[in-house]
């Protein structure tokens, strides 16, 4: 038989009905045969192809695949008798008699039979033929070796592995575990019939990976069809910004405009001046706000979505031009234009610690991952990296920054992203020490780094958003157009369920909203008196949005649906108020 030797008795060998032999590669338990199973009609061959016969209303859905995919997913989700039932009534049998066989050979140890029998169940091309025949040999050898029987191993890797001639590799890895077999993994473990059992399953799985899904189906290839067109209906909404658990089976997807934050939900009024920058935490509990009257404000997010203050900063002697939060969210820095870096405890709201150099001033700032390292431009256009207790670590001099610079660093601490020329940004590799370039045909005002490190969205001053692809090579791959820019600085930001959208501020009072992939501008949010300056979308809710305006207010944007309506209209400095709308693209 080719098999080897059980010391087991008799009784606890296995033999599986056809049903459980579909669901055996899908680690479904073993269990008694089916009464009343199909497996006299596992004999009958396969249709040819060109007997198939189409369904559906567009006619490209072959009907014995349809079949064969449903009850393959039966049997997977442990309906054997559904599944038997469908092989009988449609007289389509999921797999061949001799693949039913096949797969029983690997089940029952029969090596020599089941490679025989390779060549009989439609595989044409010898290559797979052979890692087939690898695979199944390879479990013969570690069955024997199981067993102690290190000789009838040697001699099955050197009379029927070795002369196939493949994965030399491998092979030079069996031999070593003729050396050592207690490095192979199963040798002495207990309950040694359940451990066969298993890895035989393991190999039928392995088996069907190879092997052409004509001849076995993929696991969950139906769940894998389904899945796929249930994310093509999620992509082709352009105002998908909900839980994909909101999904339905039952009808096709489509998310309407109420998906979109364009309810001015609340007005903050702290500020005494030009709001300039806006940044929501990681963990999306806070924000911090930044603005020309010399502070910047840390503000509270609760858990029904209501932004109170929490600390208003003070101390720096110019405009805060920027913020940064710490990984952890527990620090906050904030930026004077060109003057310095103060490091804030959130809780608290004390200042740590100012970061200065002489004779220059402090243009921006970003925290390294690590929460242990600080980064700063400088208007001498150089970056340093400073320790927390101001010790300056190292200091990257020439053209690394601009006056009027953004500066991010990617999650993994490695690259430094900067202004470096108008028209030119530099994405500096610390660790590499190599230097890329994205380079614009028009002056650069701001980017914004996404969550994902893989992409940088860039504001011009021709009143275009470039969004750039900086994972390996570098590729412009979309433009946004529609908002108003001139004179000011006017940020963008990635936001929504799985940052799907962009948002940015305009010269004309209002939120420009973009969806990311179809770069289809879906709306502008008014409300505003003055230029919008900046934006920031919640990272954990996709339905807030801030915005920070010359008007010297930051509005909260939520759904139109949302009762958001309160009886005090004013408390601590904050207007709540059902003002502002969403505006259709023209």
């Amino acid at each position: 038989m080719g098999g080897v030797e059980d010391d087991e008795p008799a009784s606890k060998r296995m033999k599986l009905s056809s049903g459980e032999l579909r669901g055996l590669s899908n680690g479904s338990a073993f269990t008694e045969p089916i009464a009343g199973s199909s497996r006299d009609l596992m004999a009958r061959p396969l249709p040819s192809e060109g007997d198939e016969e189409v369904i559906g209303p567009k006619g490209v859905i072959k009907r014995v695949e349809f079949v064969r995919i449903i009850a393959k997913a039966l049997y997977s989700l442990g309906y054997n008798k559904s599944g038997a039932h469908l092989e009988e009534e449609s007289g389509i049998p999921l797999q061949s008699s001799v693949v039913n066989l096949f797969m029983q050979q690997i089940l029952d140890g029969n090596w020599d039979e089941s490679v025989a029998t390779l060549p009989n169940i439609g595989l044409l091309d010898e290559s797979v033929i052979k890692s087939a025949s690898f695979l199944i040999l390879e479990q013969k050898f570690f069955e024997f070796l199981d067993g102690e029987k290190v000789m009838d191993a040697l001699k099955t890797l050197r009379t029927e592995i070795s002369p196939l001639c493949i994965n030399n590799n491998r092979v030079h890895e069996l031999s070593s575990c003729l050396v050592s077999p207690s490095h192979c993994g199963f040798v002495g473990s207990p309950r040694r019939d359940i451990v066969r059992a298993k890895s035989r399953s393991k190999l039928l799985e392995d088996l069907q990976k190879l092997l052409p899904p004509t001849i076995m189906i993929p696991e969950r290839r139906l769940e894998h069809l389904v899945e796929q067109a249930l994310i093509l209906q999620r992509e082709a909404c352009t105002f998908h910004n909900s839980s994909d658990k909101d999904m339905s089976l039952y009808t096709d997807h489509h998310c309407g405009r109420d998906q979109i934050p364009s309810r001015t939900l609340q007005i903050l009024k702290d500020h005494t001046d030009e709001v300039w920058f806006l940044k929501f935490s990681h963990n999306g509990k806070y924000l911090a706000s930044s603005s020309n009257d010399l502070s910047a404000i840390i503000w509270e997010v609760d858990a029904n979505g209501g932004v109170t203050l929490k600390h208003k900063l003070s101390g720096h002697q110019k405009s805060v031009s920027c913020v940064s939060w710490s990984s952890d969210d527990h620090q906050l820095l904030t930026c004077g234009v060109e003057e310095a870096v103060r490091r804030w405890d959130v809780s608290s709201g004390d200042c740590l610690h100012v970061y200065e150099k002489v004779g220059v001033g402090l243009v921006s700032c970003s925290w390294h991952p690590n929460g242990k390292w600080i980064f700063s431009g400088v208007n001498d256009k150089s970056i340093c990296m400073w320790e927390l207790d101001g010790k300056e670590l190292e200091c990257w001099k020439g053209q690394r920054t601009l006056k009027i610079s953004d500066l991010e660093v990617t999650s993994n601490g490695k690259l430094i992203i900067s202004m470096c020329k108008e028209s030119a940004i530099l994405l500096l590799d610390r660790e590499e020490r190599v230097e890329r370039f994205i380079e614009e045909d028009q002056t650069i005002t701001s980017f914004s780094l996404s969550r994902d490190n893989r992409f940088l969205l860039v504001n011009l001053l021709n009143q275009e958003i470039h969004l750039w692809n900086i994972e390996g090579d570098i590729k412009l791959v979309a433009q946004y157009k529609g908002h108003k820019r001139t004179r000011f600085v006017i940020r963008s930001c990635f936001g929504g369920l799985e940052q799907a959208f962009i948002a940015s501020g305009s010269e004309d009072s209002q939120v420009y909203l973009w969806h990311r992939g179809s770069c289809e501008l879906i709306g502008a949010l008014s409300g505003h008196s003055g230029a919008v300056n900046c934006v920031s979308w919640n990272p954990t809710n996709p339905h807030m949005l801030a915005s920070g305006s010359d008007d010297r207010t930051i509005r909260i944007w939520g759904l139109k649906d949302l009762n958001a309506k309160r009886k005090d209209g004013q408390s601590n400095g904050i207007h709540y108020c059902n003002g502002g709308n969403l505006k259709p693209k023209a």
